[in-house]
């Protein structure tokens, strides 16, 4: 308080401290019309994408767990089998492809569990599709790698001591562990875009059409099982299935996974949440 009994700035100044003094050529700067601050850069679409990834391995069972138990199931199974028929011989059973089958399940759950969450946070649907393909070929080559493993281990073992092979099939590895993963990898996600593409169908026609599909699927398949065995020609698919080799059983198998891709992107444009 001055002498004269009035108030000054210096009155409503914390003790201790000096009194903050505009600086003029900052209030000049801050006040020049048409100025603004610098607008936010929008994320990118490959963080976006990214950010589909994680959303989808929020639920790390539908990836990682499920297909770990369903794998560890079956070898279990299969052991035992081995174990009671007790053979000399190695010992080959279909115990394997278990997993790969549950990829069927794993691309329908990634459709219909997330699908909705994703529109909600504005992601378009060609991130949604980018993003849950790269967490399936994650997962897949996941799969790919314990296969290997468990392959590297059954020769180790000679059949875990008792002849039996579960993930380890000669005609697999006749190129070694390479070919082993690649066509580990292609089945995995060919059965995850089928489940994936049922699923987009379902999104965008209901259950009647997508029933329907299926069944006419099934006819389709029915009538070249038939054709073949009038035929008997089942020697002659074999014998080209065997002559392909697992990289070009992969290569047509991945062919296949990416028409069907396509498929499914064309679908998902049309789905509603």
């Amino acid at each position: 308080m001055s002498t004269t009994g009035t108030l000054t700035s210096a009155d409503f100044t914390t003790p201790g401290r000096r009194a903050h003094t505009p600086n003029p050529s900052r209030t000049h700067m801050d006040s020049t019309p048409g100025r603004s601050a610098p607008a936010a850069q929008p994320p990118s679409t490959l963080s976006r994408v990214l950010n589909v990834v994680r959303v989808q391995y929020v639920n790390t069972y539908i990836f990682v767990w499920v297909p770990l138990m369903v794998l560890g199931g079956s070898l279990v199974i299969s052991l035992a089998i081995y174990a009671m028929i007790g053979a000399d011989e190695p010992m080959y059973g279909g115990g394997g492809q278990a997993p790969l089958w549950y990829f069927l399940v794993a691309g329908i759950q990634a459709m219909t569990l997330t699908f909705p969450f994703s529109q909600a946070l504005s992601l378009t649907r060609r991130e949604f599709f980018l993003g849950t393909m790269l967490a399936a070929a994650l997962s897949a080559a996941g799969m790919a790698l314990v296969y290997v493993l468990l392959g590297l281990l059954e020769q180790a073992t000679d059949g875990y001591g008792i002849h039996g092979y579960v993930t380890y099939l000669p005609w697999v590895w006749e190129s070694g562990w390479a070919s082993a993963a690649v066509l580990v990898f292609a089945l995995v996600m060919f059965f995850f875009v089928i489940g994936f593409w049922f699923a987009t169908l379902y999104r965008q026609f209901g259950t009647v059409v997508l029933t329907t599909l299926l069944i006419g699927l099934a006819v389709l398949l029915v009538a070249a099982a038939f054709v073949i065995t009038r035929m008997e020609a089942w020697g002659d698919v074999v014998s080209w299935v065997a002559q392909l080799g697992p990289f070009g059983a992969a290569g047509v198998i991945g062919a296949t996974t990416v028409v069907l891709g396509i498929g499914s992107l064309l679908s998902l444009r049309r789905a509603t949440p």
